[in-house]
């Protein structure tokens, strides 16, 4: 069985549990070994404003990722003939399926290939290099660092002056945090100039924290 670790990249994120067992037993059938992790998002849903919301992660090695889509696709195309024609997608405008092209990371295989299918049918073009061109813009747009933290970093300055433990976890988040791109490639989740700033005040924090506690634990004698 695969560890979790820097190794692995989130392939696909569920908020059922079901639904990731049956895509990890799908990959295991197929010679895709995978981990399940049970993962409730952290810190940075502060920044994006959010709602915690209980996930459940598929992860694989960044080199299956080509493969596992292939074998999801190809699975999709096999169920495609049997989709009824009330079926909500046949109702999207060719703008609209163009954009599921664009964000397949958002849409489930399925639905991917079955927007190709229609577009074809309407005459319009969807080929090759097409899918290729949607999807390298695609992950230059969700490279992007965040936007800038200012307020976020401003109040943990505060916070790690204070000597508050809740600077030295930003701090940190600040300046670690990473996020996975569709291809499996991981980035740094927020700018240069924001990392400097989440280092500098982890380090702070880190040192006026276990002085406030000295502090704190001899005022109470």
């Amino acid at each position: 069985m695969i560890k979790i670790s820097e190794d692995l990249s989130i392939f696909k994120k569920f908020t059922s549990e079901a639904q990731a067992i049956e895509l990890k037993e799908l990959l295991e059938e197929n010679g895709i070994k995978s981990v399940l992790a049970d993962n409730i998002p952290p810190v940075d849903v502060t920044f994006s404003g959010n709602t915690l919301e209980h996930q459940y992660e598929i992860r694989i090695k960044q080199s299956d990722f080509k493969k596992a889509e292939k074998f999801l696709e190809k699975q999709a195309e096999n169920l495609i003939d049997e989709v009824d024609k009330d079926y909500y997608l046949f109702e999207f405008s060719d703008e609209e399926l163009y954009d599921i092209l664009l964000k397949s990371d958002e849409w489930n295989e399925f639905d991917y290939t079955l927007a190709q299918k229609i577009l074809t049918q309407r005459g319009k073009s969807v080929d090759k290099d097409l899918l290729n061109s949607l999807k390298k813009q695609r992950l230059e747009q969700l490279a992007k660092p965040e936007e800038s933290q200012k307020a976020w970093i401003m109040a943990d300055y505060i916070f790690a002056v204070l000597g508050g433990l809740l600077g030295i976890l930003i701090g940190y988040f600040l300046w670690t945090a990473k996020k996975t791109l569709p291809n499996g490639q991981k980035v740094f989740s927020y700018s240069d100039k924001d990392r400097k700033q989440g280092k500098v005040i982890f380090i702070i924090a880190l040192v006026i924290f276990p002085v406030s506690l000295i502090l704190r634990a001899f005022g109470g004698i």
